[in-house]
Order: structure tokens, then sequence, then C-alpha cells
């Protein structure tokens, strides 16, 4: 692979939301990218404080002064209660993260034999986050047009995969990061509408 001078921005907000033994890996493993790399994580899914927008980069030293001032510039302060926040989440005990990571593990199954029981998915079960991915190409329709009709005919969000790319043709993202009950009840609805 030829060097590039360029840099590489990794999200790695989900590293720690992991299943039957997945491990994440950072491109900064690989000799050369650590100092090429930014890494980016927060705190909104390891710690579920989603909308606090808390989050951070590691980065090599040299560049901290450049992303400070884009940062300050656009999103001006983080609040001391969300500060005290997260610092109570990294001193605290990390017994949690597990307990959270469980019951996503228990969402993750249901979801995914829930969405391989409708006609025309066909769904892999996820190493890591909240989010299952089926193929809906036996269903005959394209990615938009049916998390449209699920959204409106079933009452079901999901995203089209095409909103990651062309590639996600034949996709749809749905998260579980919901009650049992309610992905049970989702799993109903789009059975209604598709088969």
């Amino acid at each position: 692979m030829k060097n590039r001078d360029c840099m590489i921005l990794s999200d790695e907000i989900y590293s720690r939301i992991l299943y039957d033994g997945a491990e994440c890996f950072s491109i900064t493993k690989l000799p050369g990218y650590k100092d090429r790399t930014i890494i980016l994580d927060g705190f909104s899914k390891t710690y579920a404080m989603t909308g606090w927008r808390a989050g951070y980069g590691v980065m090599n030293l040299e560049l901290a002064p450049i992303i400070t001032k884009l940062m300050v510039n656009s999103n001006s302060c983080t609040n001391a209660f969300v500060q005290k926040g997260c610092i109570e989440a990294l001193n605290g005990p990390q017994d949690e993260v597990d307990k959270i990571v469980a019951e996503f593990d228990r969402r993750r199954k249901i979801i995914v034999e829930g969405l391989n029981s409708i006609k025309g998915f066909n769904c892999s079960t996820p190493d890591g986050a909240f989010y299952a991915f089926p193929s809906i190409t036996g269903t005959g329709m394209k990615s938009k047009e049916l998390a449209d009709k699920l959204l409106y005919e079933a009452g079901v969000a999901c995203l089209s995969g095409t909103s990651f790319g062309s590639y996600g043709e034949g996709y749809l993202r749905f998260s579980y990061a919901n009650s049992v009950e309610n992905i049970n009840e989702a799993i109903k609805r789009i059975k209604t509408v598709v088969n």
C-alpha cells in the first residue's frame, strides 16, 4: 500500500459494545498509522449518555491545538454537569457497561431471529453495536421503498441501507436499542406489510 499524506478519521464509538468474543480493531495498530489517525469516541453509547453530546478525540499531539480551535468555534463548551457525569462514568464501576452489553446481546438475538422469520429477509448476526442490517432482496423491493412502506403502513422506523451509500441497496438498518416488547411488536408489524 502506497503511503499517502492524509489523515484517517476512525469512529470507534462502539468499541465496548461487542459480542461473542469479538474485539475492536483500531487502524492505529497498523505500522505507520498511529500518528496519522484521529480516533473519535465518546460517552453516548458505552455509558448510555445520549443527548449529552460528550465525546473526545485521540490524536497526534501536534494536531490537538488545530482540532481545539475547530471544536471551540463550532461546539463551544460542554457544560459542567456533563463533564462531571463523564468523570463519574470513567471512574465508576465498569460492570454496568457489561450489564448494558448483556442486555443488548439479548435484544440482538431476538431481533435477528425475528427478522429472519420475515419472508424475503436474511439477517446476519452483528458482532457489535446495536443495529441489525438485514438483506431485504428477497422481498423484491428497493431499500428506500420498503423503509418508507414500513414507516407509513406499519409505524416501524428504520433506515434504508442506501443512507450509508450505494452499496447499502438491498438492506435496511434497524436499531435494537429499545425494549424487547417494542422489538417484538415491530417484527409483528413488519410481517403485516411484508408477508
